[in-house]
């Protein structure tokens, strides 16, 4: 009953944020099925289920400009870049991957403040309290790595 009596609302919230129809259906459902896990007894409001999907809307286009300010600066910094070549899904979910998984705590805090929140590198420093050439090693560091998992 929850479901048919919000859906529609949510769903409309959640494409107003990513502006992508079959992506908003995604988040909205995805909220719906995170309630499987609660005790059946707690029913949640409107405004729980409408934080829920923004914050998951909100998510995904952070996920999405991380994942394409990554791509750029790797292309565009790659040696043997040619631009005729694009990254595959494949391609972009390795990256992901490595990111992740390959990357110590500091280069990957670095790649999050460089390129997900966009600071410069004289913020990074300041906020990581490290100079401003650390950053740049930390970020050639996560770089190389990334290049050389990719061959």
């Amino acid at each position: 009953m929850i479901f048919k009596t919000h859906y529609g609302r949510l769903r409309r919230l959640a494409l107003a944020i990513v502006r992508d129809d079959d992506i908003s259906r995604d988040i909205v459902n995805d909220v719906f099925v995170s309630l499987l896990d609660r005790p059946a007894a707690v029913v949640p409001t409107f405004a729980y289920l409408a934080a829920a999907v923004r914050n998951r809307s909100l998510n995904h286009l952070r996920d999405c400009d991380i994942r394409r300010r990554v791509i750029n600066l790797y292309f565009i910094e790659a040696d043997d870049y040619d631009a005729v070549q694009w990254p595959d899904e494949e391609t972009i979910a390795r990256i992901y991957d490595v990111i992740a998984n390959e990357l110590t705590p500091q280069c990957r805090r670095v790649m999050e403040l460089r390129f997900s929140c966009g600071l410069t590198f004289a913020e990074v420093a300041r906020k990581m309290e490290i100079s401003e050439n650390t950053v740049y090693k930390h970020l050639r560091h996560a770089l190389n790595i990334i290049r050389n998992k990719l061959r």
